[in-house]
């Protein structure tokens, strides 16, 4: 009955918020904290050596307007070549970099000590940081694509196993890491195996929910990623250092993959089996789906009766199973345009997210403010999502979405000299919103226009599409990077580009998910407010046992088998 349900949607929602804290780590361990130069006193003159305290760091450490320089020193002529007076107090005559390291305002983040302060990347050494960010960035590409790969040949469940239990060895490499390199090859795999456990997850749950439900359900899934993302300042502040928050992350982990080998938490997906089919194994799914929603009226009985019997007399010829490559999407038209329109949704959803919040580092200085008001962007997102996305569909709201985000943009690039402090904050902070709700909305309407047999791939494309986008943050980083008015330019003319290009999409709003290259093929673009008719049922929630959608997906599987549909006796 309803303690099974509760139980599989718990394995849907609940590793979100582990792994929302593996994606957010990065913030804490990059978070550079505050710094100046460690005075040097071999670099003074003999009477000003034997200074201490506040003297000395006046003497050797150049005072700027907001603080002390961060990686400067004075530099003095050598004795004997004339300082001023004979008895006068020795005078800089220039400046120079730091050469007994740095003191740090601590803590950074609630860290005493993180990838920063652990090998000085400052100063010089500053452009490691975002190279760190961005190669963490280009392994959750990589491992939404291989991910995406493995879930449409070996299934969700393996691929979403296997992720876990490889990121736990590379989260403690890590944390043991020796030296800055390792740190980059070590953080480039886990951020790789838990984009695998995030896409897997999220195919896996998508396709046991039905068109009503969908939204809902992926939207949960959502807040207990942004949940995850709110647990991770008290979490540092709890441990303290570097690495033993990323043990602690990685002991979660490693906790989960102990829970989620129980094929109870998360099964396979039926639907991905029938399309494939593998119909052996889909009827067990159903059987043991049916026989866990309890007792059901005899109508349903029958129909669920007459399904797995259709089932088994299928299986008895042994088809075999027939899996789809992603290539396969080049020989596509409908398919291959969709995949396209939101993959580049996604990528100038997250890209365009640094215009904003570059804005907003002047009025949140701290790390706790910034982010706490990042991650407080992304609730509501997801919150106006829910409220939305269902009542006027999909693509309506992603063309709204898109347009606050394209002129947020506009008027930021125009006019930010002109504008009153608090517009600026305002116009920040409804970008940043939008930019996440295009996304969201992005990932979600391409995993339901997608076809189930590649959807995995098809998904995970368009999931790296977005961390590619969001690599554009830390790039601009780098130290005397002149380009990022060129990414504003770049980025809002993309914004209206892609207006233009939503208005080519299907709606998915209400109709059940695609099977095939061919009902992916049939989806047409409707009128922009049409509310089509709503389809199948959810089988995590729904008391009734089997739905009858799966109906539907059995008798297509016998015509892609070829045998001839029996009618179901009442």
């Amino acid at each position: 009955g309803s303690r099974p349900r509760g139980r599989r949607a718990a394995g849907g929602w609940v590793p979100c918020a582990a792994l929302a804290l593996g994606w957010a780590l990065g913030w804490a361990l990059g978070a550079a904290p505050p710094h100046r130069c460690r005075p040097d006193a071999t670099l003074l003159p003999p009477p000003l050596r034997r200074l201490g305290g506040a003297a000395l760091l006046r003497a050797a450490v150049p005072r700027l307007r907001g603080g002390w320089s961060p990686c400067q020193l004075y530099r003095y002529r050598p004795t004997g070549t004339g300082t001023g007076t004979g008895t006068g107090t020795p005078r800089p005559n220039g400046t120079g970099p730091c050469t007994r390291g740095w003191h740090y305002a601590l803590p950074a983040a609630g860290l005493r000590s993180n990838l920063v302060t652990q090998w000085d990347l400052v100063c010089a050494s500053r452009w490691k940081v975002p190279l760190e960010q961005t190669t963490h960035l280009l392994g959750w590409t990589l491992g939404s694509v291989a991910a995406g790969l493995a879930c449409d040949r070996f299934g969700r469940r393996p691929a979403f196993v296997v992720s876990l239990v490889l990121a736990v060895p590379l989260g403690l490499g890590v944390a043991l890491a020796m030296d800055f390199v390792m740190v980059l090859v070590a953080r480039l795999l886990f951020g790789a195996a838990l984009a695998g456990a995030f896409l897997s997850l999220y195919v896996a749950r998508l396709e046991l929910c039905d068109p009503p439900h969908r939204l809902g359900v992926t939207m949960v899934a959502g807040f207990f990623w942004i949940a995850g993302e709110l647990l991770l300042p008290g979490l540092a502040v709890l441990c303290r250092d570097w690495r033993v928050l990323q043990g602690a992350v990685t002991m979660i982990l490693a906790l989960l993959a102990a829970c989620w080998w129980c094929p109870a938490l998360l099964l396979e997906s039926p639907r991905w089996l029938l399309a494939t089919q593998q119909l052996e194994r889909a009827r067990k799914i159903l059987q043991a789906l049916a026989e866990s929603s309890g007792p059901s009226s005899d109508d349903s009985s029958c129909h669920q009766d007459s399904l797995l019997a259709e089932l088994e007399s299928l299986s008895e010829g042994s088809p075999q199973p027939r899996y789809h490559a992603i290539c396969e999407i080049f020989g596509t038209r409908v398919i291959w345009k969709n995949g396209v329109i939101l993959g580049f949704a996604a990528f100038i959803g997250s890209g365009i997210r640094h215009c904003f919040t570059r804005n907003l580092a002047p009025h949140l200085p701290h790390f706790f403010s910034s982010y706490f008001v990042l991650v407080g962007t992304e609730a509501a997102a997801c919150l106006f999502i829910c409220l939305t996305a269902e009542r006027f569909g999909r693509r309506a709201i992603l063309l709204l979405c898109t347009v606050l985000t394209g002129i947020s943009s506009l008027l930021l690039l125009a006019l930010t000299q002109y504008l009153l402090d608090l517009i600026v904050l305002t116009l920040s902070v409804v970008g940043i919103t939008a930019s996440h709700a295009v996304t969201m909305l992005s990932i979600f309407f391409a995993s339901e226009v997608l076809p189930t047999v590649i959807r995995g791939a098809g998904l995970g494309l368009v999931v790296g599409a977005s961390f590619v986008g969001k690599a554009a943050a830390p790039i601009t980083a780098i130290p005397n990077s002149r380009g990022f008015f060129l990414h504003h330019v770049v980025f809002a003319s993309f914004a209206i580009l892609a207006v233009l290009s939503i208005m080519l999409l299907p709606e998915s709003q209400g109709r059940s998910l695609p099977q095939s290259l061919q009902d992916g093929e049939s989806q047409r673009r409707p009128p922009l407010f049409h509310r089509p008719p709503r389809e199948d049922h959810l089988p995590l929630l729904t008391p009734h046992g089997i739905p009858h959608d799966y109906s539907r997906l059995a008798a297509s599987t016998k015509r892609m088998v070829g045998s001839p549909a029996a009618p179901c006796e009442t």
